[in-house]
């Protein structure tokens, strides 16, 4: 069980990354968008390369727009924070946000999860359940790189050693890793490790391949992974960088909109969503996103399970946000 130092800890370095706390007043009155003058803004997370996510994310707007008549704008973020804020600030209606991303969302504005991603199962030499890959799952795991020729076999011969998180608002990328590396006695904040934030998954990657960190997280498995194509790149890049650590299940990332949205126009939404999962070209436009699969509705309780795991860690949006 973690101690309290642990905890208290977690929660200091997550404090040191959190949002602004200034939000909008609240109304009631529903949000409106989609005409030519006010169009529905789809804001992005830079989990990925940006050109990439602008591409995929454009086509998303066409297709919705000819589906539906509505009129989108697209937006990737800075930063995974930056997402957030459009939508609490009413720069975008709707979000593509990551898990974590998610639960700060929820608890300082009270945005809806609607749509939860599903993946074919990626795994690697170390997955313990192997025998879902390629089945479509709601979950994901992270998992810890380095070089071959590193000298790291374990979480344990990290210290001392340079580290590439992805950003601080990535949840297989920072926020659960941190909480794994509290839990086996290393302290980034401290200066265990020299850690610095590529900014996307594949920077990752690609700083682990090129020996600028000595190793890095990721989510399962960027080294293979089609959105990515690093091995376009980097051919060898299974036999040069490989898997020391997995971390449990994290439900997956999805599709939000904002509080008070109106019901019509999100079911409207929703459904053109839902429809484009099942949509040759929509299927590719999601799989040229962010590697989705398939889409599924949701209730808002989907992310309680681990919001509750986050919290027992010590990571409590609810705190964070205040």
């Amino acid at each position: 069980m973690r101690s309290k130092l642990f905890i208290a800890v977690a929660v200091l370095m997550i404090i040191a990354m959190v949002l602004p706390s200034c939000a909008p007043a609240a109304s009631s009155k529903p949000v409106t968008c989609g005409t030519a003058d006010n169009p529905c803004v789809i804001t992005f997370v830079p989990s990925a390369e940006v050109g990439k996510i602008t591409t995929a994310g454009q086509g998303i707007a066409d297709w919705l727009h000819n589906e539906t008549g509505l009129n989108f704008q697209i937006e990737v973020g800075t930063s995974f924070a930056a997402s957030i804020e459009a939508m609490g600030a009413g720069k975008a209606q709707i979000g593509f946000l990551n898990t974590f991303s998610v639960l700060l969302a929820e608890a300082k504005y009270g945005i809806e999860p609607v749509i939860a991603s599903v993946r074919k199962l990626a795994v690697n030499e170390l997955s313990p359940d192997k025998d879902l890959a390629g089945t479509m799952q709601p979950y994901y795991r992270g998992q810890f790189i380095t070089r071959n020729d590193s000298g790291i076999k374990s979480l344990a011969d990290l210290k001392g050693k340079t580290f590439c998180f992805v950003d601080p608002n990535s949840t297989s990328g920072y926020i659960v890793p941190n909480i794994v590396l509290k839990a086996n006695g290393i302290d980034a904040e401290a200066g265990d490790i020299t850690a610095t934030n590529a900014g996307s998954h594949p920077n990752v990657g690609i700083a682990v391949y090129k020996g600028d960190c000595a190793a890095g997280v990721t989510y399962i498995d960027i080294r293979t992974d089609a959105a990515a194509n690093l091995v376009a790149t980097y051919p060898d890049i299974m036999e040069k960088v490989v898997v020391f650590y997995d971390t449990d299940p994290i439900p997956n990332d999805g599709i939000q909109v904002v509080k008070n949205f109106d019901p019509a126009l999100k079911k409207t939404i929703v459904d053109a969503l839902l429809k484009m999962s099942n949509d040759e070209a929509g299927k590719k436009l999601l799989k040229d996103l962010y590697s989705i699969n398939g889409l599924v509705a949701i209730d808002a309780t989907f992310y309680d399970g681990f919001a509750k795991i986050m919290k027992d860690a010590g990571v409590d949006p609810a705190t964070l946000v205040k």
